[in-house]
């Protein structure tokens, strides 16, 4: 791990101090970062340590704390926040089935606040509930339809804080051949309409092939399984494509290919994932997500695969552990989450370790490291994930696995990678997000309810000071401009080496994307962004670029479609540097050393 004191940035204290250090009943923090990744821990390695002589409750609580301190690997938020408190709900991602009836409507409402309140995130189909207009036979009215009731799922989340720390946050999906596709494909064209869900149309096979011969397809009624109608496919494309250039919103997962790769085919149908699209899940299902900080296994221009391989296996025994040490909100969810035991394990900082590799975003080269690095993690997770299924049993479901039929005599977890957004777990270690290029050199984050962070690439400071470039006002204006292609002073392989989000032809945040799809279980959070001025035919192109590159959802975002977002360039306050370092104030008034390793 890494040697010596670990120091925190400003915006990571800020984060830990309002989001998940422990307080006591006044609400005043009485929690260190220190004691906080030793109560995850200590938890973690208690529940491994379940499982015999194998485990070392003191070795491992050692392990995954250097670990999580050094920044090298951090678990989802629930994890982080609730792990060794009376609550232990530690899962980020649920799908729970909506069914069509009132009793079925309602009890997944209820099912939702909980998982909204411990700090999870739930993922809903709404393609089972009959279409608008449709007969209610036991009361003789009609129906109001899918989208009407998603409404009070929004409603219901506005008034439920997780944890009182975390906003709710939903998937809902309907599947393209719904009657009432079309109002879905709009519910979000309307300001403010369903601001607590991100929503995707569930595409099939025969869609995608439709939309290719330029076709039309059957709209089928859940109750009877009847057709009602039928629609072009390339109009309903295009109605996707333009609803998501207005807004982001729907993305599209392509259903048929998720269940393809489905590794429990006898155990059901995936209808939908949780809420960045990242984790497909059977109904009930949940699972707890991971990452790695690729930027501390890269070093000398180079990636450190010895280190990487340990940080892999010692990150898939934490995760399962995480399955045992879980207390799950109820029965049916702690049922379908053992019979298959999926982790998802995935990276943050890939954006950095191409810096560091010397390596532009936007190149063959890149796309090459993304399936290599990704190659690597999937092989040593399968191998980890075997290894701990010899000794300590295969998940239930193993004898229909993929597994089984590959030749594999024992697997601990359905699946071991997944690709995840890591924001809040980003700003903790010090890592660009997932596997997203810089969203900017310099920026504005609003995070936590309002809370404003001001992000500065670390990397970036270090190359103008060792460099000699860094001239005075040059911050600021690389904050005002975001991107450094018409700032003065700056070498032109410097510019070209961070270049940015906006920088970057689409077409290349979705090869990355896809590189790293052909090597994870589950799926990738991936955030094709969009300039300004981008056309509806832009986003039209992209989809289909998904399509046939092999991933399984996509979602789009143009810059400024939305009158409030998470990044932003606008409005950075002047910065101000020590020894080529920003200098940040912290709301954060406890210890701050967090270990020496």
């Amino acid at each position: 791990m890494k040697q010596g004191v670990i120091e925190l940035t400003g915006n990571a204290l800020k984060v830990l101090g309002r989001r998940y250090l422990a307080r006591d009943g006044e609400g005043r923090v009485v929690e260190s970062p220190e004691g906080l990744f030793r109560r995850v821990a200590r938890c973690i390695a208690e529940a491994d340590a379940r499982h015999g002589p194998s485990a070392d409750v003191s070795e491992m609580e050692e392990v995954w704390f250097r670990m999580m301190a050094s920044g090298s690997f951090l678990p989802n938020s629930p994890t982080l926040m609730n792990a060794g408190t009376p609550g232990g709900q530690l899962s980020a991602c649920f799908v729970i089935p909506v069914e069509d009836s009132i009793e079925g409507i309602f009890g997944a409402l209820a099912t939702m606040a909980r998982i909204h309140q411990s700090g999870g995130g739930t993922g809903f189909s709404f393609s089972k509930l009959r279409p608008k207009d449709d007969i209610v036979g036991s009361t003789g009215g009609i129906a109001s339809g899918p989208v009407s009731f998603m409404r009070v799922f929004d409603q219901a989340t506005e008034v439920v804080k997780q944890g009182g720390r975390r906003r709710g946050a939903n998937m809902g999906i309907l599947a393209v051949d719904h009657p009432d596709i079309m109002e879905f494909i709009a519910a979000k064209e309307d300001p403010g309409e369903f601001s607590n869900f991100n929503l995707s149309v569930a595409v099939t096979d025969a869609f995608m092939d439709a939309l290719e011969k330029g076709g039309d397809y059957p709209l089928v009624n859940p109750r009877n399984g009847k057709v009602t109608g039928r629609l072009d496919a390339s109009y309903v494309w295009g109605r996707m494509a333009e609803a998501a250039w207005k807004g982001g919103d729907p993305g599209v997962v392509f259903m048929d290919r998720v269940n393809a790769a489905q590794p429990t085919p006898d155990a059901g149908t995936i209808e939908a994932t949780n809420p960045c699209g990242e984790q497909p899940l059977l109904p009930y299902e949940s699972c707890n997500l991971g990452s790695i900080n690729l930027k501390d296994v890269t070093a000398d221009g180079a990636m450190d695969r010895d280190r990487l391989r340990a940080l892999v296996r010692d990150a898939v025994r934490f995760l399962d552990g995480v399955i045992d040490a879980n207390v799950y909100p109820i029965p049916e969810i702690a049922e379908a989450t053992l019979a298959n035991r999926k982790i998802g394990l995935g990276v943050m900082g890939f954006a950095e370790m191409l810096i560091m590799l010397g390596i532009p975003y936007d190149s063959e080269d890149a796309v090459r490291v993304a399936e290599d690095v990704m190659g690597f993690i999937s092989k040593e997770a399968v191998d980890a994930s075997a290894e701990l299924g010899r000794i300590r049993g295969s998940f239930p479901n193993f004898g229909g696995s993929i597994w089984k039929k590959r030749g594999l005599s024992a697997m601990r977890n359905a699946t071991v990678t997944t690709v995840a957004p890591t924001g809040t777990i980003g700003i903790i270690a010090g890592a660009s997000s997932g596997i997203e290029p810089l969203f900017a050199v310099a920026y504005v984050r609003r995070v936590m309810e309002g809370a404003e962070l001001v992000e500065v690439n670390s990397l970036f400071v270090e190359r103008a000071v060792r460099d000699g470039f860094m001239s005075e006002g040059m911050m600021d204006e690389v904050a005002a401009k975001g991107s450094l292609r018409d700032v003065g002073g700056v070498p032109d392989e410097v510019k070209r080496l961070f270049v940015t989000a906006m920088d970057i032809a689409p077409e290349w945040h979705v090869r990355i994307q896809a590189a790293f799809q052909k090597h994870t279980d589950n799926a990738v959070s991936k955030t094709i962004n969009l300039p300004a001025d981008a056309a509806p035919e832009d986003v039209d192109r992209i989809y289909r670029l998904a399509w046939t590159l092999g991933c399984k959802g996509i979602t789009v975002f143009r810059y400024g479609s939305k009158r409030e977002q998470v990044l932003s360039i606008e409005e950075v306050p002047r910065m101000e540097f020590d020894k080529g370092r920003l200098k940040a104030d912290t709301e954060f008034t406890g210890e701050c050393r967090i270990c020496s390793t």
